[in-house]
């Protein structure tokens, strides 16, 4: 038996009146995703446990078979494994986004998060400026590492990691005085955060930025933070050879922490602009020599956090197309296979963040049941359903899609 996991970031919602009251998911075209549903095996899982943070990394660690309860220990150390960054025990790994700050006077509490992306900046320009902030602000405790486009990390020797600290996209377009690292260390945190402005605006890569009309990247942001991940191998959780593919170091740390080999694809994005074909592609080719693979799109998240109706449609369009058809056609060389598809969370254009409600999945395959589905089309609408198995701890349903 193979097996294949398809995960659209963020791709459920909640309905828009421009969109004549229908989710993005809704108003999408998406045939291929409709197929797996009305013949195959719907249901829901609360992939984010009540209490949690509805972030990608609770998420994707649910889907993937571990309970959140039980293994969560922060987004930032998921990264660094990915980074192949060794956290000693006292080690705190934090996230570190370069973001956009409009800022009417010096005083950080009166910026508004205008770009939490920082216009999408490239991983060249980004490493370059992350480089000049460790050079200038790192010390024998505190070093920074270069990531890709926006998103990076600083890891804190014997630091601190019990503070509260906002993501950057939950604060979209607002003042992020109050959503500023509170609680001990915080201070440390906050004079970093004060100092990479100067530093990162005087940098001829922000420089060029602003001369070409772009967003520059105006302050770093810390948030995520926590200590190193431990998961038992999912080899040796479930017997099965597995593989991942994504655009993204949270994911790619993911698999690495439960032992999987990392697939990179050639133009993987984690935007809307990304390889689609290629990921899907790369996953039927490791299938030959693997039993599970576990493909991630981030593109409707993107595009959910950045508030585009009119992207997160042509995001979910392109990943029913390009990712799903493909696999669809390409599952066939195989005599028995499952594929389950879902989103990690919604990410709702309404309120451009993460939210915590159980996801819609469907199960396609060898030994599945589509008797539930009744040509139900693939939506939110799926969660409104009463004849559906709904997996209230939702790291269960990774064995469901296994075993049956």
């Amino acid at each position: 038996m193979k097996y294949i996991v398809l995960v659209g970031d963020g791709m459920a919602g909640r309905p828009l009146k421009g969109l004549g009251y229908k989710t993005c998911l809704q108003k999408a075209k998406t045939p291929n995703m409709d197929r797996l549903a009305s013949e195959g095996e719907i249901g829901t899982a609360r992939t984010v446990p009540k209490g949690f943070e509805p972030g990608s990394d609770v998420a994707n660690l649910s889907i993937l078979g571990y309970n959140p309860l039980k293994f969560y220990t922060g987004r930032a150390p998921i990264e660094a494994e990915y980074r192949g960054i060794n956290l000693k025990p006292a080690d705190i790994a934090f996230r570190c986004n370069l973001v956009t700050l409009k800022a009417p006077d010096k005083n950080i509490n009166t910026a508004v998060m205008q770009d939490f992306s920082a216009g999408h900046i490239s991983t060249r320009e980004a490493g370059t400026l992350i480089n000049d902030i460790n050079k200038k602000l790192g010390n024998k405790e505190i070093t920074f590492y270069p990531g890709m486009s926006y998103r990076h990390l600083m890891i804190w020797k014997g630091g601190q990691y019990k503070m509260h600290c906002t993501p950057p996209h939950d604060i979209s377009g607002k003042k992020v005085g109050g959503h500023l690292p509170e609680g001990k260390g915080a201070d440390i945190l906050l004079s970093l955060m004060e100092e990479s402005r100067e530093i990162l605006l005087s940098n001829p890569v922000n420089k060029k930025r602003i001369s070409n009309g772009l967003s520059p990247a105006s302050s770093i942001w810390f948030w995520g933070q926590g200590k190193k991940l431990t998961v038992p191998k999912f080899k040796s959780k479930y017997g099965l050879k597995g593989a991942l593919i994504s655009a993204v170091d949270l994911t790619k740390g993911l698999g690495i922490c439960a032992g999987f080999d990392i697939i990179n694809v050639k133009g993987a994005t984690g935007y809307i602009d990304t390889n689609y074909v290629g990921k899907a592609n790369a996953a039927l080719k490791a299938l030959k020599t693997r039993d599970f693979v576990y493909v991630h799109v981030e593109a409707p998240d993107e595009a959910g956090h950045n508030g585009d109706m009119k992207a997160k449609v042509q995001a979910i369009e392109d990943f029913d197309k390009k990712v799903v058809g493909t696999i669809m056609k390409g599952m066939k060389k195989f005599s028995d296979y499952r594929i389950l598809l879902l989103p990690d969370h919604f990410t709702p254009i309404s309120v451009k963040t993460h939210t915590e409600e159980p996801v819609p999945y469907a199960i396609y395959g060898s030994g599945m049941n589509a008797e539930n589905s009744k040509a139900v089309s693939y939506s939110e609408s799926i969660c409104r359903r009463k004849n559906i198995l709904m997996f209230e701890n939702g790291y269960k349903l990774m064995d469901f899609f296994l075993k049956g």
